[in-house]
């Protein structure tokens, strides 16, 4: 089948607005007239959510890197072959809170990880479905996580260092691939945060769906 959607990103550290800018996204272009599917990553599917109890749980410390980049691209699979292909196929635009980019950020270089094994079990995992675009929500370190007011999850727990590094990692993403991300400051009114996201992706929803 050929692919006719739209398949955005949403990325970030921990607290940086994703999922509040996914939704306000959503709303928007659903009162322009699209259609949406907004997911979670991992999670959405029931087998994807169970994945997301166990990587988040923080009495699972003594998992390994490696098992943990895995179960990540486990979720999608499942969540790419249940809902998100179905989509695409149907000509929809695909929001998602998170996807690779974020175990690019996060699992890169854990236990020797390089982005090109992260990348060639992705490819298998999301069938070579890559998004048309990652809006990268970016933020200092230190000021996302204290965005986080609830009980921290094992991956929130973790040093300040290593969420500095996720930041470095998210960005140098970006850097590689400008045609596919673009960066958004969010350290800002979720409103003037949401104009600059829908600025990012509209011009990208106004090519795919021209008559």
């Amino acid at each position: 089948m050929s692919r006719t959607g739209v398949f955005i990103v949403l990325d970030g550290t921990e607290g940086c607005g994703k999922s509040t800018q996914a939704r306000m996204l959503r709303d928007r272009l659903v009162a322009a007239g699209s259609n949406v599917l907004l997911v979670r990553d991992p999670g959405t599917t029931r087998i994807g959510e169970q994945i997301r109890s166990i990587l988040l749980d923080p009495d699972h410390g003594e998992m390994s890197m490696r098992c943990e980049m895995l179960l990540y691209m486990a979720a999608r699979a499942q969540m790419m072959a249940e809902v998100i292909l179905r989509a695409l196929e149907g000509g929809n635009i695909v929001l998602s809170d998170r996807f690779v980019s974020s175990t690019l950020a996060y699992q890169l270089g854990g236990e020797g990880l390089t982005a090109a094994d992260i990348r060639s079990v992705a490819d298998v995992a999301i069938r070579g479905h890559w998004p048309d675009l990652t809006v990268l929500l970016d933020m200092a370190a230190a000021e996302s996580l204290a965005r986080v007011k609830r009980e921290k999850d094992r991956i929130e727990q973790r040093p300040i260092e290593y969420h500095e590094q996720v930041r470095k990692n998210y960005l140098a993403q970006a850097a590689a691939d400008p045609a596919r991300y673009q960066v958004v400051p969010a350290d800002r009114d979720e409103r003037a945060v949401h104009e600059d996201v829908w600025a990012a992706v509209s011009p990208l929803v106004a090519r795919a769906f021209r008559p």
